[in-house]
């Protein structure tokens, strides 16, 4: 069964986007800050982060680099979901090789689109460490 880490400080996303994710056959771990989404990351290795920018404690750019360095998983595919329509975090969130990037509020169809996209065996996904 394939893990997924989802982080918001949302608890209406983390809750509903959670028991989604769960129907869909995912384990899911959440967290709703940067620490403690380090913290569940090293722990439990998501075979995929989705990860909110905007966190207490920290961004998501921050945790994305955190857990490339301490998991060892520059290769876990991270989709990025934000509230902002800033095109510069778009912008750095490709420079760092997301997996996708979706701006709340997104549709359950599209997570699931990009979820299994990230996941697909053979897709070119590959990210980039540079400027975490």
């Amino acid at each position: 069964m394939k893990t997924v880490l989802l982080v918001d400080d949302d608890n209406t996303i983390l809750l509903g986007t959670g028991v989604r994710l769960k129907s869909m056959g995912y384990t899911v771990y959440t967290a709703k800050d940067a620490v403690s989404a380090v913290s569940v990351g090293v722990k439990n290795r998501p075979d995929v982060v989705v990860l909110d920018i905007s966190l207490p404690a920290g961004d998501g750019f921050l945790v994305a680099g955190r857990l490339q360095r301490l998991v060892g998983s520059a290769a876990t595919p991270i989709i990025f979901i934000t509230a902002s329509e800033n095109p510069a975090l778009r912008e750095r969130a490709t420079k760092l090789g997301a997996a996708a990037f979706l701006i709340k509020p997104f549709d359950a169809t599209s997570l699931a689109d990009a979820i299994e996209s990230a996941l697909s065996p053979g897709d070119n996904w590959l990210p980039q460490a540079s400027g975490l």
